[in-house]
């Protein structure tokens, strides 16, 4: 049997929920979410001054999604709810919770995943295949039950601890449990710019090093691949481009030489100074696409290329510190909010999937998905039952152009801002409760996404009927066992 007969086999297997036969080897799942990027920062999604080539023709060889959701407004509650199929609704992680400090010897992760979660790559490893992640953890650090090898994932490299994945030039990385050094000398990634000439770009040196995180970790991306080339893998790349601190090597930086009128950014006790930042902000992402490139590259080398499924996404919106000017680049493309607001700019996230002779090349879908629809998409595209408690549903259907409606709602929260916050999108409608920590009457806007995507004009007292529905959602949710991470509503206080 040819490999596209076998494709087209595993195809229909697939969509009437059949598993694929024993001689049949289901295709490899590479996942790629970048960290902190907005919605229109590619130029598939309207982007017209950073340059991301690599991107735009991953989507013209597959489906790009203008309806696609992150888990959260921040890294830590939206890496948990991809990898555990559940929303904040009622998974453990809501939000950022740091548990050591940024020093390396403070380094201690955050909040870990409980030892008892089963997550996609333990589901995956149950189906056969051989998992892996590189890049971003921070779901539980070095001395924790959360880290990557108890969790699912026969292999990590990367940053466990995601307050370290603020510089690009740490001293060291994680591989299995075991520090990997890197040829880098330790600075902390929160200063302010104390030279004497700000127009100086020697005066930033100080700010890098030899060996940049992205690179290295590109690289055993390419060997992950090539090492398990004959057996079916899933590979998580949770890249850290472009989060601040805006660092990226010389070579990247020359590539927007005169690109922009801009000028130096000194920093702040959050991030790091650089003396170009519009150009360092495109710089990371297309250097970012660039690694991008390299992997589909060997995937097509090792044949590899027709039975895997890529999918490219980010964990949330754009960023509104560290020097990042998200106006500029019209980064939210119009929506409204920025990271850690649940307002479309925050949450809404690019995604791009490709699957020779499934996915049609160039397609669009205003399908309406999150990231806890991944567990259950990943089960159905191995040929596995996934788990029946999962918030999530497959959006194989849509991935494959079959027609699939998406009416249930999708919550969030966040308590990092806002003195809490929620949301709850079901169909054309958006709901929004700001203030809920205290306030058990605060109010829900509304907004119709269909006539104001933009989100500009709450409609809540047009539609109390709809209101009433939304609220009902926000009310369902589980109470955390964390008690900052509660609303002030009935059951939950």
């Amino acid at each position: 049997m040819t490999r596209r007969a076998v494709g087209l086999a595993l195809a229909t297997a697939l969509i009437t929920g059949c598993a694929p036969s024993s001689d049949e080897r289901p295709p490899n799942i590479i996942y790629m979410l970048a960290d902190d990027l907005g919605y229109g920062e590619l130029g598939t999604y309207g982007q017209t001054q950073i340059r991301t080539p690599h991107l735009d023709a991953l989507a013209m060889q597959g489906m790009r999604f203008t309806q696609h959701y992150s888990g959260s407004p921040v890294c830590a509650p939206s890496r948990g709810t991809l990898l555990t199929g559940l929303s904040t609704l009622r998974s453990q992680i809501r939000d950022n919770f740091e548990v050591g400090g940024y020093p390396d010897p403070d380094e201690l992760g955050q909040m870990p995943l409980d030892s008892s979660t089963y997550t996609i790559g333990t589901m995956l490893q149950d189906a056969g295949y051989v998992t892996g992640a590189i890049g971003k953890w921070g779901l539980g650090g070095r001395e924790s039950v959360g880290q990557p090898r108890f969790q699912g994932f026969d292999y990590f490299f990367g940053y466990l601890d995601q307050q370290l994945a603020h510089n690009f030039y740490p001293t060291h990385l994680w591989r299995n449990g075991e520090r990997v050094e890197l040829d880098n000398e330790y600075f902390s990634p929160h200063q302010v710019f104390e030279g004497d000439d700000p127009d100086a770009p020697e005066q930033y040196r100080q700010y890098q090093g030899n060996e940049y995180s992205l690179d290295v970790m590109a690289d055993d991306a390419l060997r992950f691949i090539e090492e398990n080339q004959e057996r079916p893998f899933f590979l998580y790349l949770p890249f850290t481009i472009p989060h601040v601190a805006l660092q990226v090597p010389d070579s990247s930086l020359m590539e927007y030489e005169g690109a922009f009128e801009e000028e130096p950014y000194l920093g702040d006790p959050t991030y790091l100074p650089h003396y170009r930042p519009l150009s360092a902000y495109a710089a990371m992402i297309t250097r970012m696409d660039d690694h991008i490139g390299r992997i589909l590259e060997q995937l097509d080398a090792l044949g590899l290329g027709e039975n895997t499924v890529v999918m490219f996404t980010s964990d949330n919106g754009t960023t509104y510190t560290g020097g990042v000017d998200a106006e500029f680049f019209d980064s939210t493309a119009g929506l409204r909010g920025l990271k850690g607001s649940l307002y479309e700019g925050g949450i809404r996230v690019p995604l791009i999937a490709r699957w020779p002779g499934h996915i049609e090349a160039g397609a669009e879908s205003e399908y309406v998905s999150a990231f806890w629809d991944m567990m259950p998409t990943f089960a159905q595209i191995a040929g596995v039952e996934a788990p029946s408690d999962l918030d999530g549903v497959s959006m194989l259907p849509a991935l494959l152009g079959e027609e699939q409606t998406s009416d249930r709602p999708l919550y969030w929260e966040y308590h990092g801002l806002w003195d809490g916050a929620q949301a709850v999108r079901m169909g054309r409608w958006k709901g929004v409760r700001l203030g809920g920590h205290d306030d058990a009457n605060a109010p829900v806007e509304l907004y119709d996404l269909d006539t104001d995507p933009f989100e500009a004009t709450d409609v809540s007292a047009q539609h109390p009927d709809i209101v009433e529905q939304l609220q009902r959602v926000m009310e369902s949710r589980t109470p955390s066992d964390y008690d900052p991470w509660n609303f002030a509503i009935a059951g939950n206080s």
